[in-house]
This record gives structure tokens, C-alpha cells and sequence, in this order.
């Protein structure tokens, strides 16, 4: 007798974004002691060009097999070598949660919660040098299910070395409450490199972050504190960032949000302080498509060298750089 199967009922959802448009920085640092400006299109810097495939098949008893591929390219090039953002596949199940395995964002991203930007380029990730944008290889991952507004997700990624099991190893713990306008986020996450170590504040580092966001009327208003910790530096590298950030978002019309944000870092030992701070708007001319422009600076410190701009390095010790970029983007 043959065995009979049945037909779930499955589906799988293309989508993605591209982002484009034009950015000028000035006060870039060159190997001459002086500075340079730079003029150039813009691909990420209000958000990143994605590609992806998701899916799901329903097993039945509230249960589904799910999937996601997804991968990040800029704009200005069309470049796309691989599934660099996400690729895994799991269960998920109402009562009992989401478990799976794969490659997905270190759960340190999870900060763009938190940010007033989203996760600009100016922004959150700026002045720890994009310390909260790494992704998690080799992972095993798990998320509670939603209980009274609480969730919980734990996310394991394997070093895959086999004398030394700490190395290239990561961990990652996070929890976001929500209750009506007021939402509070903790996130906890561990880097280690080649050698089993935290021997660079920016990459291979302990970072926990803890913040919240309040939804009044028209404006929503975000704080959080970040704190990085590296306590097998080299000599003369900092080995703690304290970082933190206000902001809002304001929506003036249906179509048209303001945002302001101001962050701090504070580089120990003796690698001084940055201030940086920006403005924003974003336009939506329909559902999918909007305009975006950004204008922000940062100040230095005597001892720091902090860019305005994740992406390009600082204008020096204990100068400023002024950064504004502006586009178009769609969603699909």
C-alpha cells in the first residue's frame, strides 16, 4: 500500500527595496594631514537595497515551515553577489515559538527600533563604527512567542573551530516589551575573533544596549543607552564606548515626517568624546515610493576621530564633518 500525503497549503512572497540618490561630505581626512570633500552617488545611506524570497508552508496544529533569502546590494552599482543579510529555514508555531537555523542579522540590529533614523548612516551605528550591523553565520536561532506583549529571542552562532570553541564564536539575547503607545527594548550581544577574544570594540566586542520609544499624538520619541566593551583591546586602542542617543519622529502630515536626533559617544581610556547631530525628512508620495533628505554634522573632541558618515572615515582630531544626502526610494 502506498503511503498518502497531504497537500499543505504553502506560499512564498518576493519583495525587497532600492534606495537611491546623492550625498556630499566634507572634511574627509587624507594621507596629507589635510582634508577632502567628497561628492558621490548615494546607495544605502537612508536604507539599505534588498532582494528577497520568503515562504511558508502551514503543517497543520498551528504549525508552519518558514524560509527566508535576503540580500543586500547597492543601488549606484546593481551589484548583488549573495544572500548576505538572511538565508534560513525553521518552525514556527503560535504557542511554542519560532526556531531556525542559518544566517541571519546579529540581533544587535535590532536597535533600529530604537533609532529615530531607522539605522541612517547617520545614526545609530555611526559613532560605533557600525558595531550594530553585523550579521550571524553558522546560527541557530529561537523567539518565544508573544506573551502579554513580552518576546524573547536568543540567537547562537557556531565558531566552527576545532581547537578552540570560543572562536569566531557569537551570542546574541534580546527582549522587547510593548503595551499600548510605550515600547522597551534590552539587547545583549557577544563577538569573538579568529583566537577566541574581544580585541576590537568596533568588530569583536560585548555590546548591551537598552532603550525605549513613546508614541505621543502626532510625534514618537526614542532614547537609549549603548554601552561596548572590548577587555582584550590592543595597547592604546579604546576598549569601552559609551554611547547614547534622543530623538523624534514627527508626523506633520499623512505624508510628510520630521526627525531629529542627537548622539554621544564617549571613547575610553583617552579617546575622547564626539557629539553628532541630525535632521531628516521623508516624504511619501504613495504607499511604496518616498523622498528622503538628511542633513547632519559631528564635533570631535581634542582626542577623537569620529565621522559624521559610517561609511567614510573622520576629518581628524578634534574637527567636524558635515554630511547631507538626498533620494529616492521604492519598495516592492
Amino acid at each position: 500500500m502506498l503511503p498518502v500525503l497531504s497537500l499543505a497549503q504553502s506560499h512564498v512572497t518576493i519583495s525587497g527595496r532600492l534606495v537611491g540618490g546623492a550625498e556630499y561630505i566634507d572634511k574627509i581626512a587624507n594621507a596629507q594631514g589635510g582634508t577632502d570633500s567628497l561628492t558621490r552617488a548615494a546607495n544605502n545611506q537612508w536604507g539599505t537595497s534588498m532582494l528577497g524570497f520568503s515562504g511558508s508552508e502551514d503543517l497543520g496544529a498551528g504549525t508552519k515551515a518558514i524560509f527566508n533569502l535576503e540580500g543586500g546590494f547597492g543601488s549606484s552599482t546593481g551589484d548583488f553577489s549573495n544572500f548576505n543579510r538572511r538565508a534560513f529555514v525553521g518552525l514556527s508555531s503560535k504557542s511554542m515559538g519560532t526556531l531556525q537555523v542559518g544566517r541571519n542579522l546579529l540581533n544587535s540590529n535590532d536597535v533600529w527600533n530604537l533609532d529615530p533614523t531607522g539605522q541612517q548612516f547617520m545614526g545609530s551605528a555611526t559613532l560605533v563604527q557600525g558595531r550594530n550591523w553585523q550579521g550571524l553565520s553558522n546560527a541557530i536561532e529561537y523567539t518565544t512567542p508573544n506573551m502579554a506583549g513580552l518576546t524573547v529571542n536568543a540567537q547562537y552562532g557556531f565558531g566552527e573551530k576545532a581547537d578552540n570553541s570560543k572562536a569566531n564564536r557569537s551570542e546574541g539575547l534580546s527582549a522587547a516589551y510593548t503595551q499600548g503607545n510605550l515600547e522597551v527594548r534590552a539587547i545583549y550581544t557577544s563577538r569573538r575573533d579568529a583566537m577566541g577574544s574581544y580585541s576590537d570594540v568596533y568588530k569583536h566586542s560585548q555590546e548591551a544596549i537598552i532603550g525605549a520609544t513613546y508614541r505621543w499624538g502626532a510625534a514618537k520619541w526614542f532614547t537609549a543607552y549603548d554601552h561596548v566593551k572590548a577587555k582584550h583591546a590592543k595597547a592604546g586602542a579604546p576598549d569601552r564606548l559609551k554611547h547614547g542617543w534622543v530623538g523624534v519622529r514627527y508626523d506633520a502630515t499623512p505624508q510628510l515626517t520630521l526627525i531629529g536626533a542627537g548622539y554621544r559617544v564617549l571613547a575610553n581610556p583617552g579617546h575622547g568624546s564626539a557629539t553628532l547631530l541630525m535632521l531628516g525628512a521623508d516624504y511619501r508620495l504613495s504607499k511604496r515610493t518616498f523622498l528622503y533628505a538628511s542633513l547632519g554634522g559631528v564635533s570631535n573632541s581634542a582626542q577623537a576621530n569620529f565621522a559624521a558618515d559610517v561609511s567614510v572615515s573622520g576629518p581628524g582630531k578634534g574637527a567636524s564633518q558635515r554630511v547631507l544626502y538626498a533620494g529616492v526610494g521604492h519598495s516592492f
